[in-house]
């Protein structure tokens, strides 16, 4: 089942019957729906969450140059991307609240392996 954004789809869950279909954009019903971006996992400390920051500049007009900022986007990981850590880039995709901080999830992983 396609999910809208050209990204290869993992392979089905190893325990169907312990796996949260419903927030996997992948082979549950999660929707995706808004825009993707990019970043860099910079935590992993929670489960099923990963801390995905990007960085872009600012342009400042006083000053006439770029400033650096940052942004720090919480993401939930599906059971079939688990294997993500600090410093992967990874693609996430905005979705529905699934928490009172999380509205996205990871729809792919950039750097490598699944």
């Amino acid at each position: 089942m396609a999910i809208g954004i050209d990204v290869p789809t993992p392979p089905e869950p190893d325990n169907p019957e312990d796996y949260d279909y419903e927030k996997c954009p992948f082979h549950g019903q999660l929707s995706v729906r808004g825009q993707t971006r990019e970043g860099t996992v910079v935590s992993t400390d929670m489960e099923k969450t990963v801390i995905v920051e990007r960085e872009y500049d600012v342009f400042v007009p006083k000053y006439d140059r770029y400033m650096k900022r940052r942004s720090r986007i919480p993401a939930h990981v599906p059971g079939v991307l688990d294997s993500l850590e600090v410093g992967d880039e990874v693609k996430i995709a905005e979705t529905r609240p699934l928490s009172k901080t999380k509205s996205h999830v990871v729809v792919e992983n950039l750097s490598g392996d699944l």
